[in-house]
This record gives structure tokens, C-alpha cells and sequence, in this order.
């Protein structure tokens, strides 16, 4: 579980559906902090009585959806030239350990598609990052299966270990899905073996997990991943780690499965290791 959730509101009904998956994700005995990012637009001849009013819009907009979710949260606001750098600084200034966002408002119930202020606060984050589906809100599903990507590497070992914390604070069970890409598939990789062969040894490893519901499949890592997360209530995978000034970076199925997830989805980085 995480000690320190911002998530990020809009007023609208994403922000409650990024409300709901963040209330799921938060530790016991610690609060969620509500953040809206007033998107500074540079206006002429203005005074600084314009700041202070929009600094009390969106003071109010925070009260609002505080009461409306029902829920004891810290509220920021903030002044920022996007959403994203807005809530990159919120969440290093708070120490934050998990950033949680909303889909796009056109995008189908029930499904992750990302509008570009959520795709800005996704990419380059100091801290994991959770996008909750359209509709979530409403849904109030409770976390009884947690599915986790899964290839052998430290980033997916971190995912699983998160998995199984956050699992047993909600009495879930884990599957873990291990996706072998045929052979060929994957440009620039030199791999020896068949398909088959290659099957048969992600088998056996996946086999070795404790406590989990293994399952392999050959075919493209993100479309398989994102039909894998309608069998489960949330969807958990690892990033790339941290880059050279510790911003989360995405890879490719990271950022396929944040545009096409069927559930809630948590991106965790290298540094986010749980173990």
C-alpha cells in the first residue's frame, strides 16, 4: 500500500474515478491529498487580483469534490503552465509515493484511454503512477483480483512484490500473466529457440511463483496485458525504472497498456521496489 497518495481533480467525473482507486491503494491510517492544477494562461494587463481569484476557484472546485467523494484529504491547488508539471511538483514537494489520475471523459466506460493532461502527468513522474478507468466511481468494485505483468525482470519482480502487499490488505488473489512475443517478433533481440521451447521455459519459471494463478501466453506483450486486466480488478506492471534525473519512464507496453487498460492500472518503477 501507499503512505502518501496525491490524486489529481478536475471537477469533473475523472478526477472521482481517480478519487476511488486511490482511496483503495492508500495505507491505513493516512490521508489522501486532492490536487487541481490551474493551467496558467498568460493574460495582458492583468492584476494581481486575477491570481488570487483563480487561486480561489480552484480552492473551492478542491472543497467540492472533497465533500462530494466523502473522504479526509489534504487539499492543494496550485498555479502550474501544465497539468502534468503541476502535479510532478506537488508530488515531489509532498514526498509523494503514488500519483493517481483519471482517463479521458470521451474515452468507453470501463476502459483506460488517456487525454493529454493525463498522459502528461504519466510521463516523467518522481513516483508511481495509478490511472483509474472511466466510470470507476460509479462502479465501487472492491479489489478481490490483482493481475500482474510478469517477465523475470527486477521491474516485474517489484510489480508482483507491490502485487502481494497490496493483495493481502484486501484478501485478493493474484494471477500473473507472462507474455512470450514469438520469435522474429521483436526487432534488434537475438533469441535462440522456438516458440514453443520458449513457452515451455517462461512455463516453468512462472510455475515457481508462490501464492499466484500463473498463466502464459504467446503473443504481443500490451494487447494481451490490456485483455488480461478485464479478467482482473486491477493491473499492475513495472516501468523502466528512473532516468538520469529520476523521472519514471515508460516503455512501450507501459504506455499501450495506460491507453488501453480494461481496469484500474498501476505503473511502478524500479525504485518503487516493495521487497
Amino acid at each position: 500500500m501507499f503512505r502518501k497518495v496525491i490524486v489529481g481533480v478536475d471537477g469533473g467525473p475523472t478526477g472521482r474515478d481517480a478519487v476511488a482507486v486511490g482511496r483503495l491503494l492508500l495505507a491505513p491510517d493516512t490521508r489522501l491529498s486532492l490536487a487541481h492544477v490551474h493551467v496558467l494562461t498568460p493574460v495582458r494587463g492583468a492584476s494581481n487580483a486575477y491570481g488570487v481569484a483563480q487561486s480561489a476557484e480552484a480552492q473551492a472546485l478542491l472543497e467540492a469534490e472533497r465533500a462530494e467523494a466523502g473522504v479526509d484529504a489534504e487539499l492543494l491547488p496550485i498555479t502550474a503552465s501544465s497539468v502534468g508539471r503541476g502535479l510532478h511538483y506537488l508530488a515531489e514537494a509532498n514526498h509523494a509515493d503514488l500519483l493517481v489520475v483519471g482517463s479521458n471523459a470521451r474515452s468507453f466506460v470501463g476502459r483506460v484511454v488517456l487525454g493529454d493532461a493525463t498522459r502528461a502527468a504519466l510521463i516523467g513522474a518522481p513516483c508511481a503512477v495509478a490511472v483509474a478507468p472511466l466510470g470507476y466511481a460509479e462502479d465501487g468494485r472492491a479489489i478481490a483480483r490483482i493481475g500482474v505483468g510478469y517477465d523475470g525482470s527486477s521491474e516485474s519482480m517489484a510489480a508482483l512484490s507491490r502485487a502481494r502487499e497490496i493483495a493481502a490488505a484486501h484478501g485478493a488473489a493474484i494471477s500473473v500473466l507472462t507474455v512470450v512475443e514469438p520469435v522474429g517478433l521483436v526487432r534488434g533481440m537475438a533469441r535462440s529457440g522456438t516458440n514453443e521451447e520458449l513457452l515451455t521455459e517462461a512455463r516453468a519459471e512462472a510455475a515457481a511463483l508462490e501464492g499466484v494463478d500463473a498463466n502464459v501466453t504467446l503473443g504481443v506483450a500490451g494487447e494481451e496485458l490490456a485483455a488480461f486486466g478485464s479478467q482482473v480488478d486491477l493491473l499492475v506492471v513495472g516501468g523502466r525504472g528512473y532516468g538520469p534525473i529520476r523521472r519514471l519512464m515508460m516503455g512501450s507496453t507501459s504506455l499501450y497498456l495506460a491507453s488501453n487498460a480494461r481496469c484500474p492500472l498501476l505503473v511502478l518503477a524500479r525504485a518503487d521496489d516493495a521487497a
